[in-house]
């Protein structure tokens, strides 16, 4: 009897196995003959679809999106940041330097 049993699970992992195996195919279950589609779908065209308009970009805007003053502020505020970051790593690297001697 656990002979049948074990026959019996080497074939289900068998057919586990072909199926993810086959999984990877690109068919979709609609275009399999025993599956087939619905009688309301509606027809697929006879070519694929054209590609998307990569190069069809946007208008110009007529307004800048930030502000000019705005904009300067931003830029202010990034440069202030920075040199507080690269003054604090500075700092942090020193007492590195001097602890380590």
């Amino acid at each position: 009897m656990s002979g049948n049993r074990k026959n019996t699970a080497l074939v289900w992992g068998a057919l586990l196995t072909a199926a993810l195996a086959l999984g990877g195919c690109s068919m979709s279950i609609a275009d399999l003959p025993l599956v087939g589609t619905p009688a309301d779908a509606p027809g697929r065209p006879k070519e694929a679809g054209g590609y998307l308009p990569v190069e069809d970009l946007p208008p110009n805007r007529d307004q800048a999106a930030i502000a000019p003053a705005e904009q300067a502020k931003i830029k202010a505020e990034l440069l202030a940041a920075r040199d507080r970051q690269a003054s604090a790593a500075a700092a942090k690297d020193q007492a590195a330097a001097q602890a380590g001697k």
